[in-house]
């Protein structure tokens, strides 16, 4: 035994050694994508949220600038509401001019809502069941609360 001498193996492969230690370090770099990427969704929807309410502003701010006053009817968050039909489709100036769509569509996402204010152009944010309405750039922030 003891001027027994070892000599390299001629067989090609990995030990399971080897093909376990690669398979449990690929596990924990899955984990940390899983968890990683699990925390932007909520951040992204919140982003969302305000870039729609941004959009929803400036369209408000448009309309007013092209006719001289906000939709009379309010846009209801559950897409209901004359508003929304005033924001997303065409009028004409007092020269007869084509003027709108202010919006393409309705925002919002299954999320959360936006809705405003007819007269005054206020913009709200609610829950995707329509609850819990706050107020848009004010704080408490309400996109943080209701975009989930």
């Amino acid at each position: 035994m003891i001027g027994r001498v070892f000599t390299k193996r001629d067989e090609r492969g990995f030990t399971l050694i080897e093909l376990l230690i690669v398979i449990v370090i690929l596990g924990i770099l899955a984990a940390i994508v899983v968890f990683a990427v699990g925390t932007t969704s909520a951040s992204s929807v919140q982003a969302a949220c305000h870039a729609d309410g941004k959009s929803l502003e400036t369209a408000l701010e448009s309309y007013k600038a092209q006719t001289g006053a906000f939709p009379v009817a309010p846009g209801n968050g559950d897409g209901t509401g004359a508003g929304w039909t005033a924001l997303t489709s065409t009028a004409t100036d007092a020269n007869g001019n084509t003027i709108g769509p202010w919006l393409k569509q309705q925002p919002g996402t299954s999320h959360y809502r936006l809705s405003f204010a007819g007269t005054v152009g206020t913009v709200s944010v609610s829950t995707s069941a329509g609850g819990n309405t706050l107020a848009f750039d004010v704080p408490p922030d309400a996109c943080t609360a209701n975009a989930k």
